[in-house]
C-alpha cells in the first residue's frame, strides 16, 4: 500500500512521527491528542478504579473480593477453597487469578499485614514481614470472611449504598461498603497511581472509634488526645515526636520513625529481635547486618539467624563477650532497617475525586458517609413498614366483618372478580385486596385477628420512631455513636505499638574502627599524596615524583589522623589518612584533586594533619595581612567532607602555617625583607574567612611570599627583625646573616 501523502503542517503543536494507523499506513499524530485520547483515560482508570482507596477504606479489587465472599455465604462457620473464591471473584473482577489471590492473601489473618484482617484463612498464607515465606497456591488453602466483616456488610441489602452493573452487565456490585466503623484508617493501605500515590497507616480500632464519637459530639475535639499515634500489627515502637504526628494529622502528609523491639537473653548472650518496622522484612535486616559486619563497621556480632516460627517473628543475634546489647542495638538502629520511616500520604477518593486529607477531615468525611448510610437504611425500613402497615390496615377492615368478606368471595362467580369485589365491598385498594384474598382459612380465628391488630399498633410506633430519626440529625448521629461503641467493645484491642520519647533514645556515635599504625605522609607541590609505612620507607627511601615536582609537606603520624586539604578556591576538603591506601616510595601516589572530587580547575595548595583539632592556623596573604584561626572551627559533628569559605578570598593566599601553640614566626616578602614576630600578637578570630590584620608593610611591586616557624639561632641578631608596632617593613638580612642563611639553604 503506498504511503499517504503528507500535507503541510501548519499546527504549532508538537508532533510524534511514525505512529502506525493501519497496515502499512504511517501518519503524523499530535502528542496532545495521543495523551488526551489514550493516556488520560488510562491514568483516570488507574486513579479511580485501581490504586486509590475510597472512604470505606477499600480499593475496587478488595471490595469485589469481599463482596463475592459475602454472596457465597462465607460470613459464617464454613470455609471453602481459595481457588473457588478466586474463580467466583472473576465474575466481578476481570483480572487474572494470581492478582485476585494476591489481594486475598494481603487481607488474610495468616499473612499478618492488617491490624484487623477481613479474611479468616487456613493454610500457608505466607508472612508480611518475610519475603522468603511465600504463600501456598490457592488450591491448597481455605478461607472465609472474618467476623468483623459483619460490620462491613451490615444492612447492605437495605439500600444503604448504591449498586452498579459489573463489567459485563450480568451482576450487580456495591460502589462502597456500608462499614459501621472508619475502616479507611483501621488498616494500612498503600497504592501507586499515575501522578499520585496513597499511603495510609493503621490506627487502633478502639482509639479510632472513641475519636470518631468525640468528633461527632464536639467538632473542635483535639484528635491527638484520643488518637495519640498509629498502631501496627507487628508492634514495634514509634519515636513519638508530637509536632511530627500533629503535622501528619493536620495535613495528611509526613513521615515518622518506627523501630523494632528486642530483648536480651543473658543466658545465651544473644539479642532476640521480636518486631520490625512495617516497611521492611527480616531478610533485608539480616542481609544489611551481614554487610556491615563484613565491612568491619560492627565487630560485636558473632552470628545472626532467622528463628521465625509458629510463635512469630524472631531474629537472633549472637554477641561476643563483654558486649553491651543496648549500645549495639542503638548502632543497629542507625545502620540497618531496624529503624525506618513510614511515609504517610492520606490520599482518598471522595465522591470520585482524589483528595489528601488529615485524620480529622477523613473522619468527618466518613461520618458524613455513614450518616447517609443510616438515613438510607432508615428510609428503606420506613418504606417496608409503611407498606406492611398498609396491608394490615386493609386486613383490619376485612377482619372487622369477616362474614361479609366470605359472603363476597362465595357469591363471586369468577375468580378474576374476587379482587375488584373486595375493593368495592370494603373500600380498600388492589394491593390490600390481593393480600386479603391470600389469607388461609385457618387464620380466620380470634387469635389471628388479635395478633394482627397488635402488630398494627407496633408498626405504627416503629414508623413514628423511624420518621423521627429521619427528621433529626442528632438521632441519626446517636445511632452511629451506639454502633461505634458496639464495634469498639466487640472488636477493640489494646494498642500493640508503643510510643517512646526521642529524648529517651541514647545517641551513640558510630565510629568505624580504623586500624591504627604509624605512617609517613607526603604532599607534593603538584598535588600528589603518598601514605607510606616506616617499614616500606626503610626498604626504599628514594621518592618517585612527577618531573619538576617536589615534596612540599611531610608528616610522621598514624593511620587514624585527619587530613585537611586547602585549595585555591578558598575551600577545604577533609579526609582520613585511612581513606588513602598504603603505597611505596616508588610510585607517584594519589592525585588529591581526583581522589576527593574537587571542582573543575580546583587544586590543593596545602595539607594539614591533626588528630584532636587543637592548635591554630596562620593564613598569610600577599597583601601582608595575617589571619589567626583556631583549628577547631574546621571540626564538624556531621563529618562533612567539604567546607566552603575556608579562608578569606579578599586577597591572594601566600602561605599557610599550622602551629600547636603560640610561637615566633618569620614572614618573608619577595623583596627579601623578613619580619620576626610572636603569633600571640595576632588577634584570634573564630570566623574562618576573616581578612586578618596588617602585619607586614610591603613596598610597591612586592608581596608576602612565605610563613615559617622561627628556629633558634637562625638570625645572629633577632632583635633587628622585630618591631614594636605592626605593620612594619621588616628588615633585610645583613651581610653576615645573608651568608648564614645561604649556607643553610645550600645544606
Amino acid at each position: 500500500m503506498p504511503r499517504k501523502k503528507r500535507e503541510k503542517n501548519t499546527n504549532t503543536q508538537p508532533k510524534m512521527k511514525g505512529v502506525i494507523k493501519g497496515a502499512g499506513e504511517v501518519v503524523n499524530q499530535e502528542i496532545v491528542s495521543t495523551i488526551k485520547e489514550n493516556y488520560m483515560p488510562y491514568a483516570m482508570s488507574v486513579i479511580l478504579s485501581r490504586a486509590i482507596p475510597e472512604i470505606d477504606g477499600f480499593k475496587p479489587s478488595h471490595r469485589k473480593l469481599l463482596y463475592t465472599m459475602y454472596k457465597m455465604g462465607l460470613l459464617g462457620a464454613t470455609r471453602t477453597k481459595s481457588a473457588n473464591i478466586v474463580g467466583q471473584t472473576m465474575k466481578l473482577n476481570p483480572h487474572g487469578d494470581t492478582a485476585i489471590y494476591d489481594t486475598m492473601v494481603r487481607l488474610s489473618r495468616g499473612y499478618e499485614a492488617l491490624l484487623h484482617p477481613y479474611v479468616d484463612s487456613k493454610g500457608n498464607f505466607g508472612k508480611f514481614y518475610s519475603r522468603d515465606m511465600a504463600w501456598a497456591a490457592s488450591r491448597y488453602t481455605e478461607a472465609k470472611l472474618d467476623s468483623i466483616c459483619n460490620e462491613l456488610f451490615k444492612d447492605i441489602d437495605k439500600d444503604t449504598v448504591d449498586f452498579v452493573d459489573n463489567y459485563d452487565n450480568t451482576l450487580k456490585e456495591p460502589t462502597l461498603l456500608p462499614a459501621t466503623f472508619p475502616s479507611v484508617l483501621v488498616n494500612a493501605n498503600t497504592g501507586i497511581a499515575v501522578g499520585m500515590a496513597s499511603s495510609i497507616c493503621s490506627f487502633n480500632l478502639k482509639e479510632l472509634c472513641e475519636t470518631t464519637i468525640a468528633i461527632i459530639k464536639d467538632k473542635n475535639h483535639d484528635v491527638m488526645s484520643t488518637l495519640p499515634a498509629p498502631d501496627f500489627i507487628g508492634g514495634g515502637q514509634i519515636i513519638y515526636d508530637v509536632n511530627v504526628i500533629r503535622q501528619i494529622y493536620e495535613s495528611g502528609r509526613g513521615s515518622f520513625k518506627v523501630r523494632g523491639t528486642y530483648k536480651y537473653d543473658s543466658s545465651a548472650n544473644c539479642i532476640d529481635v521480636l518486631s520490625i518496622p512495617p516497611t521492611t522484612t527480616c531478610e533485608a535486616i539480616i542481609e544489611k547486618i551481614i554487610d556491615i559486619v563484613k565491612a568491619g563497621k560492627i565487630k560485636e556480632i558473632s552470628d545472626i539467624r532467622d528463628e521465625t516460627g509458629i510463635d512469630g517473628l524472631k531474629v537472633t543475634i549472637d554477641l561476643k563477650r563483654n558486649v553491651d546489647p543496648d549500645i549495639l542495638m542503638q548502632k543497629l538502629y542507625k545502620m540497618t532497617p531496624l529503624e525506618d520511616s513510614f511515609a504517610c500520604n492520606f490520599n482518598v477518593l471522595i465522591a470520585g475525586v482524589p483528595r489528601v486529607l488529615g485524620v480529622k477531615e477523613l473522619l468527618e468525611e466518613w461520618i458524613a458517609f455513614r450518616v447517609e448510610c443510616v438515613r438510607r437504611r432508615t428510609a428503606y425500613d420506613l418504606d417496608k413498614k409503611q407498606a406492611k402497615l398498609h396491608l394490615l390496615k386493609g386486613l383490619e377492615k376485612i377482619l372487622l366483618d369477616i362474614d361479609k368478606a366470605i359472603k363476597i368471595v362465595r357469591e363471586t362467580a369468577e375468580e378474576t372478580e374476587v379482587i375488584p369485589n373486595l375493593m368495592i365491598g370494603f373500600g380498600i385498594d388492589e394491593t390490600q385486596a390481593e393480600y386479603v384474598a391470600e389469607i388461609k382459612l385457618r387464620h380466620l380465628n380470634r387469635e389471628y385477628i388479635l395478633k394482627r391488630t397488635k402488630e398494627i399498633e407496633d408498626l405504627e410506633k416503629e414508623i413514628s420512631s423511624l420518621q423521627a430519626i429521619l427528621a433529626s440529625k442528632v438521632k441519626v448521629k446517636n445511632i452511629i455513636v451506639a454502633e461505634l461503641k458496639e464495634v469498639a467493645k466487640k472488636y477493640g484491642k489494646d494498642r500493640v505499638t508503643t510510643l517512646i520519647d526521642p529524648e529517651e533514645i541514647k545517641d551513640v556515635e558510630i565510629v568505624p574502627e580504623i586500624p591504627d599504625y604509624n605512617v609517613n605522609l607526603y604532599f607534593t607541590k603538584e598535588g600528589y599524596f603518598k601514605k607510606i609505612t616506616p617499614q616500606s620507607l626503610r626498604m626504599k627511601a628514594e621518592q618517585k615524583l612527577k618531573e619538576g615536582d617536589i615534596i612540599y609537606q611531610s608528616y610522621e603520624t598514624t593511620n587514624t589522623a585527619d587530613l585537611l586539604f586547602f585549595t585555591n578556591k578558598c575551600q577545604v576538603y577533609k579526609a582520613k589518612a585511612a581513606d588513602f591506601p598504603d603505597t611505596k616510595a616508588s610510585v607517584l601516589g594519589e592525585f588529591v584533586a581526583v581522589k576527593l572530587g574537587m571542582d573543575e580547575e580546583e587544586v590543593p595548595v596545602s595539607m594539614l594533619v591533626t588528630k584532636n583539632y587543637e592548635g591554630f592556623i596562620l593564613f598569610g596573604y600577599e597583601n601582608g595581612k595575617l589571619a589567626k584561626v583556631p583549628l577547631n572551627v574546621y571540626a564538624t559533628k556531621t563529618n562533612r567532607k567539604k567546607l566552603a569559605n575556608a579562608y578569606s578570598d579578599k586577597a591572594p593566599l601566600a602561605d599557610i602555617l599550622f602551629i600547636e601553640e603560640d610561637c615566633d614566626i618569620v614572614m618573608t616578602s619577595t623583596s627579601g625583607r623578613m619580619l620576626l614576630l610572636h603569633s600571640g600578637a595576632i588577634p584570634l578570630k573564630t570566623t574562618r574567612n576573616t581578612q586578618g590584620v596588617a602585619a607586614m608593610r610591603l613596598k610597591k611591586g612586592h608581596i608576602l611570599m612565605k610563613l615559617e616557624k622561627y628556629e633558634e639561632g637562625r638570625f645572629v641578631n633577632p632583635k633587628r627583625y622585630r618591631s614594636k608596632t605592626l605593620p612594619t617593613l621588616g628588615a633585610l638580612p645583613s651581610g653576615e646573616e645573608a651568608e648564614s642563611l645561604q649556607l643553610k639553604l645550600d645544606e
